[in-house]
């Protein structure tokens, strides 16, 4: 989570489609240029050990002058985690 933030931050498309489900992957990530990521805050972790092939990711990234609050879905491929999909959450 933290590195798929990261490339958010540096709008890094090629590692956020790699890191991307194959079934759920855009075909592009569409950046908003005015978009300034202030901070990353991790609220709650499920699964997502080496014994798991899902897990679940819950935070909220700042930008300036709001929010993202997301439970974010992981699953393994072939060894490497990868982001599913996610549902945006209030507050």
């Amino acid at each position: 989570m933290r590195s798929r933030y990261s490339a958010f931050v540096r709008r890094d498309e090629a590692y956020l489609l790699r890191t991307w489900h194959p079934r759920t992957r855009p075909p592009g990530v569409d950046f908003d240029p005015g978009m300034r990521w202030t901070g990353l805050e991790i609220l709650d972790t499920a699964d997502g050990t080496a014994f798991h092939t899902t897990g679940t990711v819950t935070f909220r990234a700042s930008f300036q002058g709001g929010a993202l609050h997301e439970r974010s879905r992981f699953e393994r491929v072939d060894g490497a985690w990868v982001y599913v999909d996610g549902d945006f959450l209030d507050g």
